[in-house]
């Protein structure tokens, strides 16, 4: 019995520690995205860290990459940046990679 219960709380602790790795990597991968999209925009310095702090907010708003993909959409269609919705989304997945391994070699 103990060793179910021991199989249990470990799998219990990789839930979680894996859970963690994804938000990480996600507010990494909204980060660097807000940064990518800022230069798009011509936004540079504390303009680009703060345009990149919304992106990673605007996650928050429901679950999954919609809101993140939403607010990258308006604003770049706000400021008549050309980049199609494909871009966009390709992007996402991009430096959803990187983030991954950055946040894997910490």
């Amino acid at each position: 019995m103990s060793n179910l219960k021991e199989r249990e709380e470990t799998f219990e602790r990789m839930f979680v520690r894996d859970e963690e790795l994804r938000f990480k990597a996600t507010a990494r991968r909204n980060k660097l995205l807000g940064l990518w999209a800022a230069e798009k925009l011509g936004k540079t310095g504390d303009q680009a860290e703060a345009y990149a702090r919304e992106v990673i907010k605007s996650d928050f708003e429901e679950s999954g990459d919609e809101d993140v993909f939403r607010k990258i959409r308006r604003d770049f269609d706000a400021a008549a940046v050309n980049e199609t919705d494909e871009a966009i989304r390709g992007k996402m997945v991009d430096l959803l990679g990187q983030a991954i391994a950055q946040v894997k070699s910490e």
